[in-house]
């Protein structure tokens, strides 16, 4: 037991607080994020939107969270971690709960695109918290821990969706989207600037310098990969719990919304052990190769979890594309963290995560529209190949900034 919870008892308490407060806000936000892939049928039903139409509303988000990631990135560079944190959060909670009161698709589509912006700039400030908090021999598993989160907060979304929705409708689930703005409140508060940032504060170098030389190779193979990996990501998760609502005309596998969420919790319990485990894995051995390891297999476990008929067989290959198919974004923190410089970090994740996430935002689209004439299995299988280009881009990564030290970062 040492082994695993170690690293977590040596640690400080800035270390532990930092830890929890990058965790809750990454949780929260896939809460809010994905509460929509929850109602994504109820609101195609209410407001007479297409399959097309609706996945667009995702596209808009994804678009405005690669804006609000490169944006936040810059502000935490300029402004502190903490402190991009702390607005990002509050952005995003207070947006999804206005989503809530939307009556036309415009208002929605207003609504998720300030969402996005908030959701972007969270990843990249609360990652750039813990890289800088952290020592490289633990970097990897607190990095896993946090992305682990997202894993809780989409399971969470999924047991919001069905306590709340058969109740009282598809607009009351969003207002539990205001809960991150109080727990920014209490659990931000107090937390200090890391030390590493504050060394570097001034002069900060010009960011045209991530797009030169060595560092514009690694910024080049950072944003493509994660360009094509965020791309099957969205095509996928935001259509899974539709495919597994939906009516056996209409391309799903007809379950009930509560079986709908149960088998979604289920395979969230996977994504939590593909984050975590990813993260022991690649502090033992190789950061790239595990993460190249779990996109080959999320290629070949998409398919078979598309197009099987078993509700049983759903449940047990749900749990596997989980952990395949999320758990190498740890590996994307702690490779994109070691890669830049302190003083560019916080722009650098930002613009390698989120420009991805322009690409990405084409997904959820694309895969409504195949959907509608090759049907929803076929449309969820085609990210398997999106998988495959990301493990080939990553062959290009630079393995030894894979293991880099401390003191090689703040050279």
């Amino acid at each position: 037991m040492k082994a695993v919870y170690g690293w977590l008892a040596e640690a400080s308490t800035e270390q532990k607080r930092t830890l929890v407060a990058a965790s809750l806000g990454w949780m929260l936000d896939s809460m809010d994020v994905m509460l929509y892939a929850f109602v994504l049928g109820e609101v195609q039903r209410g407001m007479h939107l297409s399959a097309a139409a609706s996945g667009a509303m995702m596209s808009a988000t994804l678009i405005a969270a690669a804006a609000g990631g490169i944006g936040f990135g810059w502000i935490a560079d300029r402004f502190g971690r903490v402190r991009a944190l702390t607005l990002s959060v509050l952005i995003y909670s207070l947006a999804t709960a206005l989503c809530g009161l939307t009556q036309t698709a415009l208002q929605l589509v207003t609504c998720r695109l300030v969402l996005g912006l908030g959701m972007g700039g969270e990843w990249a400030s609360g990652a750039a918290l813990v890289a800088e908090t952290w020592p490289a021999r633990h970097r990897g598993k607190a990095l896993a821990v946090v992305q682990s989160s997202w894993a809780v907060g989409y399971a969470l979304g999924a047991a919001v969706a069905a306590l709340v929705m058969p109740r009282f409708g598809w607009r009351v689930v969003f207002f539990a989207g205001i809960a991150p703005a109080l727990i920014a409140f209490l659990v931000l508060r107090g937390i200090r600037e890391p030390e590493e940032w504050q060394r570097q504060r001034a002069p900060r170098p010009p960011v045209a310098l991530l797009f030169r030389g060595q560092l514009g190779r690694s910024m080049a193979t950072c944003a493509t990969m994660n360009a094509a990996t965020l791309f099957a990501w969205w095509g996928l998760f935001t259509w899974v719990p539709p495919f597994l609502s939906l009516s056996s005309s209409e391309g799903g596998r007809g379950l009930s919304i509560v079986d709908t969420s149960l088998w979604t919790i289920v395979m969230q319990a996977g994504t939590f052990l593909g984050y975590v485990i990813f993260g022991y894995i690649a502090d033992r051995f190789s950061r790239k190769f595990t993460y190249i390891g779990y996109l080959v297999a999320a290629a070949v476990m998409v398919p078979l979890f598309a197009f099987v008929r078993s509700a049983n067989a759903l449940l047990i290959l749900g749990p596997l594309v989980g952990f395949f198919g999320t758990g190498y974004f740890s590996g994307f923190s702690v490779i994109s963290s070691e890669l830049f410089p302190t003083d560019l970090r916080g722009s650098a994740m930002g613009f390698a995560y989120n420009i991805g996430r322009v690409a990405s935002a084409a997904a959820p689209y694309v895969v409504g529209k195949v959907s509608e004439s090759a049907g929803l299995s076929f449309a969820l299988s085609i990210t398997s190949a999106a998988f495959l280009l990301a493990a080939l881009i990553a062959m290009g990564l630079p393995s030894p900034a894979m293991e880099t030290t401390d003191e090689c970062r703040t050279a």
